[in-house]
C-alpha cells in the first residue's frame, strides 16, 4: 500500500524540523529547539493521521485524534501520547510565555523524545507495509 503524497510531506517536515531542532541545541537557542522538536512530532502525528484519511485543523485536535485513532487502538504506545503532549505545552510555554526561560535539559529531553516519536511514526508505515512514507 502507498503511503497518500500528503503523510510522505508531513514526514519530511518532521525530519526537517528534528534536525533543526538538533542544530539549534548546538547553539544555545532552547527555546527553538523546544519549539521545532515539537513541531517534529506534530507533523509526524499528522503523517499517521492523514494515512488514514483524518485532518484536524487545531493542533489541540491533532492530539487527540492522535490519542483517539492510535493510542486508543493499541497501535500506538502510550509513552508517545505523552511525549506529545509535554512537548506540546512546553511549546506553548517556549513560544507565548515572555518570561520563560527554556533550559538545556529540558530542550535536550524534548528533543529526544522528538527523535523516539518520529521514528517510531517511520516504524509504524514500515510494519504496516505503507511504502513511500520513510
Amino acid at each position: 500500500m502507498a503511503v497518500p503524497e500528503e503523510s510522505r510531506l508531513y514526514l519530511e517536515n518532521a525530519r526537517r524540523d528534528l534536525h533543526a531542532a538538533e542544530s539549534n541545541l548546538q547553539i544555545g537557542y532552547y527555546h527553538i529547539t523546544i519549539s521545532r522538536a515539537y513541531y517534529a512530532m506534530f507533523y509526524a502525528a499528522n503523517a499517521l493521521l492523514s494515512s488514514k484519511g483524518i485532518v484536524r485543523s487545531k493542533h489541540s485536535g491533532v492530539l487527540s485524534a492522535f490519542g483517539e485513532y492510535f493510542v486508543k487502538t493499541g497501535l500506538i504506545e502510550p509513552d508517545y501520547a505523552q511525549m506529545l503532549g509535554f512537548a506540546f505545552d512546553s511549546r506553548i510555554d517556549s513560544d507565548y510565555d515572555l518570561a520563560f526561560i527554556a533550559e538545556r535539559t529540558v530542550g535536550k529531553e524534548i528533543l529526544e523524545n522528538a527523535g523516539r516519536f518520529v521514528e517510531r511514526i517511520e516504524r509504524y508505515f514500515r510494519e504496516n507495509r505503507i511504502e513511500n512514507a520513510v
